[in-house]
């Protein structure tokens, strides 16, 4: 599948360990004149990287590179598979998923705001300047920085004030 051309931009590649990589441009080393591929990680952080073309196109070395998958360092493909997802991201350490806090999903399964009230008030000893950001965000809220505790407290005053709300607002 690789044809060993000039890389252009928009290309993408799997190196030798099978990361995903897409050319962002070609470049000229302004000292020295000499050709780079400028590309960007798939992955990860999305880092950009600067090679020099001779560089990006050679084959990887058995020897030098003892865990390469790969013919050459960088390879031409049409997609990224899906089937090669797992393999680079479970090799990047910085690409572990985030996964949401069960007490997070709870709290947005919660029917009622009484429930909410009282998922809130059973994290009094385990909660977080993340978590209180996170309630708020689902909740609408805005609650400014500041010490845990005093953030903490004004997130239930907020769903104490919304829950009196909702019950005066429609009368029965």
């Amino acid at each position: 599948m690789d044809r060993r051309h000039t890389p252009r931009a928009g290309e993408k590649y799997l190196d030798f360990k099978n990361k995903p990589y897409q050319v962002l441009c070609m470049a000229t080393n302004a000292d020295t004149r000499e050709q780079m591929v400028v590309y960007q990680a798939l992955y990860g952080d999305f880092a950009c990287y600067a090679r020099p073309l001779s560089k990006f196109m050679e084959r990887a070395e058995r020897g030098e590179r003892p865990d390469a998958s790969r013919e050459y360092c960088f390879e031409l493909v049409d997609r990224i598979p899906d089937s090669y997802s797992k393999d680079w991201e479970s090799d990047d350490a910085n690409a572990k998923e985030e996964q949401a806090n069960p007490v997070l999903l709870e709290f947005l399964d919660a029917d009622t705001l009484e429930r909410k009230y009282q998922i809130l008030k059973s994290l009094r000893n385990t909660i977080t300047n993340r978590l209180v950001d996170d309630f708020a965000v689902a909740l609408d809220l805005v609650i400014p920085e500041g010490e845990v505790d005093v953030r903490y407290q004004q997130l239930l005053s907020s769903v104490r004030t919304m829950q009196q709300y909702e019950s005066n607002r429609f009368p029965r």
